[in-house]
This record gives structure tokens, C-alpha cells and sequence, in this order.
């Protein structure tokens, strides 16, 4: 390469995978090899780079990305059993403790809603990834740490909802994009397997925190879970590494926008705000309502929130295989035709402990999957937009799924005690919440709508 072709090449900011087994000698002392690299789009220096989707390297990538799932979002997932706790023992917090759902809505929808400010972050400015990580556990830990001596909603909002959702985002964010950098042919895999973890999560610590509740109490048992926190990411954080190094030139990137001009982008990001306003509501009221509507037991109404997690594993796993061989918008409409049957016949008619176990197996399939179709919307918006990187789609995806989970939240306080007439659990306090739920998980599949835009002539379409 000529040194004066280096500078404007330079200037391009993309690159294109290597091939070669063995690094070839640079023909001036300065000169440097400008890639494409397909997932991350990020500029390197010409040395052997591992393929993608293979290897020893790239599994234990995936493994890493998949255990620290468990410190991101597995308090999130376990919140329903400490909502249980709070509102069956009022001394524990002070004041009106009617809205103790916000803080796991909060929680949550923040971790979501920070992610396309992080995801672009670091799309932009990539030699900041490594230091994302360590900042991000000190926040998690250190929120948790404070909320085990609150004594208020507000203060849990806080220390919780805010200081450990922003660190749990910062933790989460590279090595998601570490993940999309090692799989490209195979990426749904990936991350179904990467969200199934998270699911598998919600599977083991509800009983946990629900036992530790109950023998120490909420501050010794947020203690102990700041402890795990440190003490499970720390390893991780050293297995999670890119495919592709950085060049020492490497500083900034320009980020490829175009793909908002797209119709089909708008669709599908609308059906995934619209599944989110309710797709977390029954992690949120499951344990409640198992104890105050069936008279299920606390261990039996922590094993009924298990379960919807449970299924969630395969359920992620399914979804994400499928978009490797299966348009999006049949996989994005399996999962909310899926995830509506199970509210609307199974919750919403619920009045045996057999039938609600049954909504939160076929529940947790479906809904607990539809994460893993993001992959397939990623795949699709790409063909139409070569130069999107797909770290910055992806975080604007979780951004769509955090609004819709803070919008929940206090609209589940409203609707939560109106009944909304017909017969069984829809007539009684949760009946509003349910179809309200029932509604958004079948309005999930609007990105299904994305055919017409095919059929129409609208596939290669911008506004």
C-alpha cells in the first residue's frame, strides 16, 4: 500500500475482514491496512484475526457475555418476589409502599433506555470498551450496596432504579458488542443463547432472594448480592475482549445513520416499543398475584415467576436459531401470536395453580424470546443499509424496549385494582392488567406489517 493512499483511507473509517492466516509486512514504516469487518465496523491493524464463528476464542466470548447476564439484569428478573415482601410486610419501608413497583420498572426501563447513548458511545469512541466495564461494576455494586440501607420507595428508586441500572448498562454494553463482533453467520444463535442466559438468570435467584428475604431480611440480602455482583463479573471481564484490535491510529469513528430514513426501521421499532409496554408485567405482578388470587404460597408463587424464566432459555434459544434461516417478520409474529394466547386464555382465566403454571411455561416461550428476533431485525435493516453498524441498532432496539418499560410502570399502578368485566380473574383487580398486557403482546407482531413494505415496493424505500 502507498503511504499516499494511507491518509485517505484513513479518512473512509471502515474495514473489511481479513482472510489471511499469516500478517504480511507493511510496505512503509506508518502504513496501514484499512478492513470491513461486517459486525462492528471498526478500524485494525493489519495481524492475524480470529474467524468468526469458530473456535475457542469465540465460545468463550459467548460464554462470558452470557454468564454476566447474571449480575445485569438478575435482580431486575428477581424483583417480583421483593415487591412481594414490601407489600406483605409494610414495617419494612416507610411510608406508602402502593407504588413499590416503580423501582423495578425503573430499574429496568433505564438499563434499556441508556443503552443507545452507551451503545453509540462506544461505536464512536471504541478504545473506551474497556474501560466501560470496570466502571459499570463499581456503579452496580455500589448502588446495591446503598439501597441495603434504605428506608423508602424514593430511595430504592434511586440507589437501585438509577446508580446500579446506569452501571449494570455500562457493564452490559461492550460486552455486547464484543458478542456481535465474534458471530456473524451464526449472530441469532449468539445472542439467543446470550439472552437465554439472562433468562436462565431469573430461573435459580428468585429462590435465592426469596429465602434470603425471608431468614436476613432486605439488607442483608442486598449485601450479599452486591457481593456476588464483584465477585462473578470481575473473572468475566477479562474473558470479554475484541475479535478485531484497534490500530494505534484509531480514535474516532463516524457513525452511518441513513438506516433511520428507512421505513421498515420504524415498523419494526415500533412493534418492539408496543410488546414492551406490558411484556414485563408479569414478572412484575406474577408472585402477587399467585399469593393474593390463587393462595398459592410464597415458595409456590416464586417457583410460578421461575417458570416463565425458565422457558425463556429455550424460548431465546428457538428464536434467535430461527432468524438464521427465517425472514423476521414471521419469527416476530410467531412469538407475539405465542405470547398473546397465553395471557388472554391462560392468565386471563386462571383460577387454579395448574393453569397458571401453564401460562408461565407457554408465556415464557414466546414472550421470553422476542428479544432474540433483534438479530433478525438487525440482519434485515442491514441488507437495505450496508454501512449500519449494527452496536448502534442494537442499542436503539433496547432504548424502544426501555421506553416502553418506564411508561409501564406507572401506568400498571393505574390500571392495577380496576376490574374490566367478563368473568374470572378479568372481573377482579388484576383484570385490567392483564388485558392491558394481553393487547401489547399481540401488537408486538405490528413488525410483521414490515411486508407490505417488501410487497409494496418499499424495501429499498426511505423517507
Amino acid at each position: 500500500m502507498k503511504n499516499t493512499n494511507d491518509s485517505n483511507m484513513t479518512s473512509i473509517h471502515q474495514t473489511i475482514e481479513l482472510r489471511t492466516t499469516r500478517p504480511r509486512q507493511p510496505s512503509a514504516p506508518n502504513s496501514v491496512d484499512q478492513t470491513w469487518n461486517t459486525p462492528s465496523n471498526t478500524e485494525i491493524e493489519q495481524v492475524p484475526i480470529p474467524p468468526p464463528d469458530t473456535g475457542k476464542a469465540a465460545w468463550l466470548v459467548l460464554a462470558g457475555c452470557t454468564l454476566i447476564q447474571a449480575p445485569v439484569w438478575g435482580y431486575s428478573l428477581a424483583f417480583g418476589v421483593f415487591q412481594e415482601y414490601y407489600t406483605s410486610h409494610p414495617t419494612a419501608l416507610k411510608g406508602d409502599t402502593s407504588n413499590v413497583a416503580v423501582i423495578g420498572t425503573t430499574l429496568t426501563g433505564i438499563l434499556y433506555l441508556s443503552s443507545p447513548f452507551t451503545f453509540a458511545i462506544l461505536s464512536r469512541w471504541p478504545r473506551l470498551r474497556r474501560w466501560f466495564g470496570p466502571i459499570g461494576l463499581v456503579m452496580t455494586a455500589a448502588g446495591f450496596l446503598m439501597s441495603s440501607f434504605a428506608t423508602s420507595v424514593w430511595q430504592l428508586v434511586a440507589t437501585q432504579g438509577v446508580v446500579s441500572a446506569l452501571g449494570s448498562g455500562l457493564l452490559f454494553t461492550p460486552s455486547t458488542l464484543y458478542l456481535d463482533e465474534w458471530f456473524v453467520r451464526r449472530k441469532g444463535l449468539a445472542y439467543g443463547i446470550m439472552w437465554a442466559g439472562k433468562s436462565f438468570t431469573g430461573v435459580g435467584i428468585p429462590f435465592v432472594m426469596s429465602a434470603s428475604l425471608q431468614r436476613f431480611g432486605p439488607e442483608r440480602t442486598l449485601q450479599g448480592w452486591t457481593v456476588a455482583t464483584i465477585l462473578l463479573s470481575s473473572p468475566l471481564l477479562y474473558y470479554l475482549r475484541p475479535r478485531i484490535p484497534l490500530s494505534a491510529t484509531t480514535t474516532i469513528r463516524r457513525l452511518d445513520t441513513t438506516f433511520l430514513t428507512l421505513p421498515i426501521f420504524w415498523t419494526l421499532q415500533m412493534g418492539n416499543i408496543l410488546q414492551s409496554l406490558g411484556y414485563f408485567l408479569p414478572y412484575t405482578y406474577m408472585s402477587s398475584y399467585a399469593v393474593q388470587q390463587i393462595g398459592a404460597t410464597a415458595p409456590i408463587a416464586t417457583l410460578v415467576l421461575s417458570l416463565i424464566n425458565a422457558t425463556s432459555v429455550p424460548g431465546g434459544i428457538v428464536m434467535g436459531t430461527l432468524n438464521d434461516h427465517f425472514s423476521v417478520m414471521s419469527v416476530l409474529l410467531l412469538s407475539s401470536l405465542g405470547s398473546a394466547f397465553a395471557v388472554f386464555f391462560l392468565w386471563g382465566f386462571s383460577s387454579h395453580i395448574a393453569l397458571l403454571t401453564l401460562f408461565a411455561l407457554t408465556y415464557g416461550f414466546f414472550a421470553g424470546g422476542f428479544s432474540s428476533t433483534w438479530s433478525g431485525v438487525m440482519n434485515e435493516i442491514k441488507r437495505q443499509s450496508p454501512g449500519m453498524d449494527t452496536g448502534l441498532m442494537f442499542g436503539l432496539l433496547a432504548g424502544g424496549r426501555g421506553v416502553g418499560n418506564v411508561i409501564s410502570g406507572p401506568l400498571s399502578v393505574a390500571l392495577f385494582g380496576k376490574g374490566v368485566g367478563g368473568s374470572g380473574v378479568y372481573e377482579g383487580q388484576y383484570g385490567a392488567v392483564i388485558l392491558f398486557t394481553g393487547i401489547t403482546a399481540l401488537l408486538g407482531g405490528w413488525g410483521g406489517l414490515g411486508w407490505l413494505w417488501k410487497v409494496g415496493g418499499g424495501r429499498e424505500g426511505r423517507w
